[in-house]
């Protein structure tokens, strides 16, 4: 064999190089083998990489997502006015302070100042006064609601509450609750919700009146200030916020807010009557077996039926807050 040929087997032979095709050391998939420990960091490399862009896509669709719900928590407030169905004569010297309707065109009504504190049992049609039980002189009475036969009413000022006897407007009992002091009061029949004139709803227990929860309630990252008289309607609390022509709707289950009814109609008819001794809005009656809405005033000639309806048109900024919210009340 000369020389050339020799040269030429040589270089037809596999070389020991470990990056060469033909190397036994290379894979069937033509790559370069790795050392597990190379193997490993390229395992985790990966990983990485997938976990990192994984992330990325999770917060990219749960912003989305919650973009989406705040948009549709915002969609959820609704704005409402009502149209008068019914007008009932009431007693202008009743300084309403709790209402509610005990069915076969009956209401309660809790009345408030001081020598002039009463709860009483009052006819739908003609406003008569049935039955009356004044209170002591030194108390103010506030909110009222009925579960089974029995009344429950608390009182301005104080944590002391009086339970009646339905039948008879008999006092049957006491209690203490724990809100600062009583404002509204109102009930889904098994638990009781109460207000103090903050911006807080309470959800009392009805045997121990401890406070079960307290949410504050908002509208639009401001504090509703003043909750008045409560009444639960269709799975809602509505609540009186005193010294406005507003009832606010809230959820009883984490105080959310549902939407504003605005009432100032009401007050501007009687004014244009000639009623201008009256005081403000305050008193929501349901009746759920008709599905019947029922409102007054503290000393208004008249209680309203009402029906409400949704406000169509956009309410321009700023509208409702000067409407529908005040600054907190401080009393000594």
């Amino acid at each position: 064999m000369g020389i050339r040929s020799l040269r030429k087997k040589k270089a037809r032979e596999p070389q020991n190089n470990p990056l060469s095709p033909n190397s036994s050391m290379v894979s069937s998939a033509s790559s370069p083998s790795l050392t597990p420990r190379r193997k490993a960091s390229r395992l985790y490399a990966n990983f990485y990489v997938i976990l990192s862009v994984s992330l990325f896509v999770s917060v990219i669709v749960l912003l989305n997502i919650s973009s989406y719900k705040l948009r549709a928590f915002e969609r959820v407030i609704s704005y409402h006015m009502i149209k008068v169905v019914n007008e009932f004569p009431h007693d202008p010297q009743a300084f309403t302070q709790g209402l509610l309707y005990a069915g076969n065109d009956t209401l309660f009504e809790s009345t408030g100042l001081y020598g002039k504190s009463s709860v009483r049992k009052v006819a739908l049609r003609t406003g008569k006064v049935e039955k009356l039980k004044k209170m002591d002189g030194s108390l103010f009475g506030e909110g009222l609601t009925l579960i089974g036969e029995r009344l429950f009413q608390v009182t301005w000022l104080q944590k002391l509450g009086f339970i009646y006897d339905q039948k008879n407007l008999s006092k049957v009992g006491t209690f203490n609750h724990e809100m600062k002091d009583g404002w509204g009061l109102a009930t889904d029949g098994k638990v009781l919700f109460g207000s103090d004139g903050s911006s807080s709803l309470y959800e009392l227990d009805p045997r121990t009146f401890k406070a079960v929860s307290k949410q504050v309630v908002y509208y639009k990252g401001h504090q509703v200030h003043n909750l008045n008289e409560l009444e639960y309607i269709n799975g809602e609390i509505w609540a009186n916020v005193y010294m406005t022509d507003c009832i606010a709707r809230i959820s009883p289950n984490n105080g959310g807010f549902l939407g504003w009814i605005l009432l100032s109609n009401l007050r501007k008819g009687l004014v244009e009557a000639g009623h201008r001794d009256i005081d403000v809005l305050n008193g929501i009656a349901w009746d759920d077996e008709q599905k019947r809405i029922f409102v007054t005033g503290k000393m208004w000639p008249k209680l309203y039926e009402v029906k409400v309806f949704p406000i169509n048109k956009p309410i321009e900024e700023g509208v409702i807050e000067q409407l529908c919210l005040r600054r907190p009340l401080t009393f000594t």
